[in-house]
């Protein structure tokens, strides 16, 4: 039998406003607002020794709420990578900056609650 393979996930909030430039006209998005964002990353993998684990949950929460205070209170389209702010390329921008720390990082999801939107991203 194949050893089993789980899925660890951890989440975070943060704030933050955006615009933009592009886009329809008569959509209100192209005006400087602002959401409340949940993240979730999701690490795979077979669980490690010593301690019987895919990775250590406490890591996974430092760094994502790490990478989710660098953009709270901001506003996105100032950061790198982020000067289109879609809920696509925030997953990309969480992901480039997990994946070093956790190789078997293999899915993001960031969404707005408050209107029931979300976008979800399969890391390879």
């Amino acid at each position: 039998m194949t050893a089993p393979v789980f899925e660890i996930t951890k989440a975070a909030t943060f704030d933050a406003a955006h615009y933009f430039a592009e886009g329809p006209e008569h959509r209100p998005y192209k005006n400087l607002h602002g959401h409340s964002f949940k993240v979730e990353a999701t690490v795979a993998g077979v669980p490690q020794e010593p301690v019987g684990w895919v990775a250590d949950l406490a890591d996974l929460d430092a760094a994502l709420k790490g990478v989710a205070a660098e953009l709270d209170h901001g506003l996105l389209n100032d950061k790198p990578g982020l000067d289109r702010p879609t809920l696509e390329h925030i997953c990309l921008y969480f992901a480039e900056r997990l994946k070093p720390q956790f190789p078997g990082l293999s899915r993001i999801v960031v969404s707005r609650p408050t209107i029931g939107e979300s976008c979800a991203m399969r890391v390879a």
